[in-house]
């Protein structure tokens, strides 16, 4: 009599795959988006920091890499700054840090 294995969970990765690929297909059709999306998606991790307290030195790691869509993010950004560059023929470089 063969037994069936008990019910796996799902995993944190199929359950974003979905938001991933959304986050993927999205298309860069105008400037505008481009410009937005390259002002609200930083260049760097603003989150990693070096400080001093009571002549101790500290850093606090990137955060952003525990962003589970961080990558995702990324690609957005890269695809709306070559929107901007090859096809409205814009200069990006305040964009690029």
């Amino acid at each position: 009599m063969a037994t069936s294995s008990p019910a796996s969970p799902l995993s944190q990765s199929n359950v974003l795959t979905p938001i991933r690929h959304w986050i993927d297909r999205i298309e860069i059709r105008s400037a505008w988006f481009a410009h937005l999306v390259c002002k609200l998606i930083p260049c760097t991790c603003p989150f990693e920091h070096k400080f001093t307290l009571f002549g101790y030195s500290f850093h606090t790691p990137p955060l952003c890499e525990l962003n589970p869509f961080y990558n995702e993010f990324v690609f957005l950004r890269f695809r709306a700054l070559s929107y901007l560059s090859d096809v409205c023929g814009e200069d990006v470089t305040k964009y690029i840090c």
